[in-house]
């Protein structure tokens, strides 16, 4: 920011009966607003300059008292210096309150983190979902079990912060609490955001994260393939409770819902689209955008076999969909018992609708996006993995195109071909034809 106009004056002020004994004071003036406060100490009044604003004469207690304030003089402009280049206001009163230590109370990490979550909490439904809430929550979990580990402490001040801080927390959570690299990088980034709201509200001024590295191991999050999709569609269950489960998650396969938003969906988010169909016309829980898709045979026929479900009536819920936890653990025995050599999740499915069931139909990706409630087809293009089968026929096609002008014909055929066309020439040339 650019520098105010600044100003410090010390000078000789009566405190006492005595008019020879007086208090040295100094003043702070910037922008024409002054503070002013005394420096503890007493002066003769005979012995002082005020043109210099300096004790007088060559003794041992005028060269004391001088060196003092010459001293003083360096912290208030090393204060206001790095006011100014920390981008912030200056004022008299914040210049005086730091050479004072009349700064506010350190701020401690933890007791901001749980400010955080405490405003967040109160907003959930308005712009936060509860399983971000959660994130945040399991992230100062962690790190208060670091603080106490590291520092055997309950709490540490922001103004303790720096990398080797942070280092020693990504450490702990890769070792101790034994956290993948992606899941520790997540750990890191909660918690940076906290230190950049403790940036924004001044509370430090350099940020501990600043030559932090960290990569994130990419991850191929595949979909089903449209034969195990087939397969999961068509199994039969010895349990209610599993078929349930396999049609909630077949139901998002067909329509790209997430799992908090197929729990929530209404029957009053199924109306009549544009173009006389069904279609799923909501808003997404996590970012509040607005998710309109039309619903294929296969969802139709899901909707109406739970339409008088004894839950969705209770409810007044599409599908009886059971928790989040739930629905992943009875998940795993869906895809044991139909053989499958990986793990089921409530987000595969949305990636099987994303990946196998639209762009591996020639669905365009823009279209995809608006499905998806995306931001961006950035985040879309993570759900285009090309199945095995698609990869194998667009080849079949590009070989044909590129064969087909190499087709070796006998000498009788291309014979043929020749007379042919001369035959069409003739024609062309009879009737005037271009």
């Amino acid at each position: 920011m650019l520098e105010s106009s600044f100003g410090l004056v010390f000078f000789l002020k009566t405190t006492s009966n005595d008019k020879k004994i007086k208090t040295v004071y100094f003043r702070i003036t910037v922008d024409g607003i002054t503070k002013e406060a005394s420096t503890k100490r007493k002066w003769e009044n005979l012995r002082w300059d005020q043109k210099a604003e300096r004790a007088t004469g060559s003794k041992e207690d005028a060269k004391s008292l001088n060196y003092f304030l010459d001293s003083l003089t360096l912290k208030i402009n090393a204060v206001k210096t790095e006011m100014m280049y920390s981008d912030k206001i200056i004022t008299a009163e914040k210049i005086m309150d730091e050479i004072l230590g009349r700064t506010a109370p350190r701020v401690k990490v933890l007791e901001e983190f749980r400010k955080h979550n405490d405003e967040m909490e109160a907003l959930l439904g308005k712009g936060y979902a509860k399983g971000t809430l959660d994130r945040f929550t399991i992230t100062k979990n962690h790190l208060t079990a670091f603080i106490k580990y590291k520092f055997n402490s309950s709490d540490r001040e922001f103004a303790d912060l720096n990398l080797e801080f942070v280092k020693d927390f990504e450490f702990y959570l890769r070792t101790v609490r034994n956290c993948s690299n992606n899941t520790t990088l997540k750990y890191i980034a909660n918690f940076k955001k906290i230190v950049i709201r403790a940036i924004d509200k001044e509370i430090i001024t350099k940020d501990p994260f600043k030559n932090f590295k960290g990569r994130k191991t990419k991850m191929v999050k595949k979909p089903l393939t449209t034969q195990e999709l087939y397969e999961l569609e068509r199994h039969y269950f010895s349990t209610d409770r599993l078929n349930v489960v396999r049609d909630v998650f077949v139901f998002q396969c067909y329509t790209g819902l997430a799992y908090i938003d197929a729990y929530q969906l209404k029957r009053t988010d199924i109306k009549d689209g544009i173009d006389g169909n069904l279609w799923i016309m909501s808003e997404r829980q996590k970012t509040n955008s607005t998710t309109n898709v039309p619903l294929l045979p296969q969802a139709l026929k899901i909707i109406e076999k739970y339409k008088e479900h004894p839950l969705c009536m209770e409810r007044g819920t599409v599908l009886p969909v059971s928790s989040n936890q739930k629905m992943n653990e009875y998940l795993k025995e869906v895809a044991n018992l139909c053989g499958f050599p990986f793990t089921l999740n409530t987000h595969m499915a949305r990636r099987t609708f994303g990946s196998t069931v639209t762009l591996n139909n020639n669905v365009p990706i823009n279209v995809v996006k608006e499905m998806l409630g995306h931001a961006s087809v950035k985040q879309t293009e993570a759900y285009a993995i090309t199945e095995q089968a698609t990869i194998g026929r667009e080849m079949s096609v590009l070989n044909r195109r590129l064969n087909k002008t190499k087709v070796k014909m006998s000498p009788s055929d291309l014979a043929v071909l020749t007379r042919l066309e001369k035959e069409i020439q003739t024609i062309k040339m009879k009737y005037s034809l271009k």
